[in-house]
C-alpha cells in the first residue's frame, strides 16, 4: 500500500515584501524589468501558480537579487503528538 502525503509545505512569493523593505516602487521596477504593472501585481500578491522563469529572471536582475530573496519555502507544520 502506497502512503501518500498530502502536506508537502508551499512556497511564497514575498516580491512585494522585498520591494517594501528595499524601498523600491512598483513602477520603476515595471520599467527595469520590462513588466506590465497587472504582471508585477501578480507576483507581489503571490497569486502566481506558475512562475514565468523569464519572469523571474527579469525581476532578480532588475532588483540584483537572488530567486531565494523572492520566493520562501516554508515546510509544512508538524502535528501535535498526543500524550
Amino acid at each position: 500500500m502506497l502512503n501518500y502525503r498530502t502536506d508537502w509545505g508551499r512556497c511564497e512569493i514575498v516580491l512585494e515584501e522585498y520591494l517594501s523593505k528595499n524601498k523600491i516602487s512598483k513602477s520603476s521596477l515595471t520599467k527595469t524589468a520590462e513588466l506590465q504593472y497587472t504582471q508585477l501585481q501578480a507576483y507581489c500578491k503571490n497569486i502566481i501558480q506558475r512562475p514565468d522563469l523569464g519572469v523571474l529572471s527579469r525581476i532578480c536582475f532588475a532588483l540584483n537579487c537572488d530567486v531565494s530573496d523572492l520566493i520562501h519555502y516554508f515546510p509544512p507544520e508538524k502535528p501535535q503528538k498526543e500524550e
